[in-house]
């Protein structure tokens, strides 16, 4: 597994040309077929820092008719290079997240990190301690671990989490001021 796989989104000086070259990496990786409409939207989400709505990305893409979305976003949610998330508000929205691929070939499991929902603008952000880990020469346990200590901690061996929806709800930086 290489480390452009594992990627959770482009560096900020990575061009549009580079962001779409990892998406088709990440497709092939996952052996997808790198068709247009999954490379565009996977490039779409690659490039963002919180979870999209259909109708953003539709927006974001206007040319591609919403069903060819849907499907391609269903593909990439199957192939675990997308998760799907359901808000409380019936809209589910979209990102890459950070799983590991492998882990997610190998075991089923993916999506294993909570959210946090702005309460004021809807914007729904992954909690991604990879991403947002300043201090790496410090490790710190993932959130998935710290849950699953928690379980064990509070119900004793043997219970074992396949899926985690933690949601955090508040205003975002840009609502607070």
């Amino acid at each position: 597994m290489t480390a452009a796989t594992r990627k959770k989104s482009p560096a900020p000086s990575q061009t549009t040309n580079e962001v779409r070259a990892l998406a088709e990496h990440m497709l092939q990786q996952a052996t997808i077929r790198a068709t247009e409409a999954r490379t565009s939207v996977l490039t779409v989400l690659l490039n963002t820092s919180r979870a999209l709505s259909h109708q953003e990305i539709q927006d974001t893409l206007p040319e591609m008719d919403r069903v060819t979305l849907y499907r391609a976003l269903d593909c990439l949610t199957d192939a675990g290079l997308a998760h799907k998330i359901a808000g409380d508000d019936r809209i589910f929205r979209y990102n890459t997240g950070s799983d590991d691929q492998a882990h997610v070939a190998t075991s089923g499991i993916q999506h294993q990190h909570g959210h946090f929902k702005c309460t004021r603008c809807a914007k729904v952000f992954c909690l991604d301690e990879e991403r947002h880990c300043t201090n790496h020469s410090h490790h710190h346990p993932s959130l998935q671990d710290q849950l699953q200590a928690t379980l064990q901690a509070t119900l004793g061996k043997g219970f074992q989490n396949h899926d985690i929806e933690l949601t955090i709800k508040g205003w975002c930086a840009e609502c607070a001021r």
